[in-house]
């Protein structure tokens, strides 16, 4: 499943391709959208802003599509008059002079005021985005170590996107493994210095993650790549300690650690 920088990505594609330019054709597949096209028909695009695995685009009346893909939504990019050749169930159409964006078999879909945006109950649950570049690692350290979270298992915590939005699987097992901590490790049972590595961990992996992955490495010295040290890795030897890296089941998903130097 996509997690925080792969969804910011599609978000910068779905900019790239229509933000700013005029809609001339808006489509719904769900009657209690349908009122809403004819009015943002020259309306543009302001913005597509990413709350972990949900996407708000702005538009320039004021009102906000939210939209979350859960498991089978995928969005596409197509030149303006052309459809996507898929299975999938068209739910979405924005259409400019030159490009579309498509959102199909997604369910999860609303137009929103400001006012509705603010009280939406998933926006409302989920936490800080670690794409959210004016978060800081300080503020990260904090939500750890307040009685909300502190007792909670890494395991389980760094799924739960209350805590911070954008996380997910790959994400948890490198970020654990950057920190040097074991799963079952608790914000309250870490020191100071520990505490402050791993909240920086949990922004500097996906933000590095969003900017490089999958770019292929041509100039070392412009910074470090993306890349797995322990995700999919089991059997493997750890670069850190050369222990074998293994590979278990917590909180239903599959994670890879090195008992070695994950203590």
């Amino acid at each position: 499943m996509p997690e925080g920088p792969e969804i910011r990505r599609a978000a910068d594609s779905l900019e790239a391709a229509i933000k700013g330019e005029p809609l001339t054709d808006v489509w719904f597949a769900f009657p209690h959208l349908q009122p809403f096209a004819a009015g943002l028909i020259g309306c543009t695009v302001q913005q597509i802003e990413t709350r972990g695995k949900a996407l708000l685009t702005h538009f320039s009346n004021g009102l906000t599509m939210y939209s979350h893909n859960q498991l089978y939504g995928v969005w596409r990019v197509m030149d303006a008059g052309q459809t996507a050749q898929s299975t999938r169930v068209l739910r979405v159409r924005l259409e400019t002079a030159d490009k579309a964006i498509l959102l199909y078999s997604a369910s999860d879909i609303a137009i929103l005021t400001a006012d509705e945006l603010a009280a939406h109950p998933f926006l409302q649950r989920v936490g800080p985005d670690v794409l959210d570049m004016s978060l800081t690692a300080e503020e990260v350290k904090a939500r750890l170590v307040s009685p909300r979270f502190a007792k909670r298992q890494f395991s389980g915590l760094l799924l739960d996107q209350a805590f911070l939005a954008g996380l997910g699987n790959y994400l948890r097992v490198e970020i654990l493994w950057s920190a040097a901590l074991a799963p079952q490790h608790r914000a309250c049972d870490l020191n100071d210095a520990q505490l402050t590595t791993l909240a920086k961990a949990m922004l500097d992996i996906p933000r590095l993650s969003y900017q490089t992955r999958g770019r292929v490495d041509e100039n070392r010295h412009h910074g470090a790549l993306f890349s797995f040290k322990v995700f999919h890795r089991a059997g493997k030897k750890c670069e850190r300690c050369g222990g074998v890296i293994e590979k278990t089941t917590l909180s239903s998903r599959p994670f890879y650690w090195c008992p070695g130097c994950q203590k």
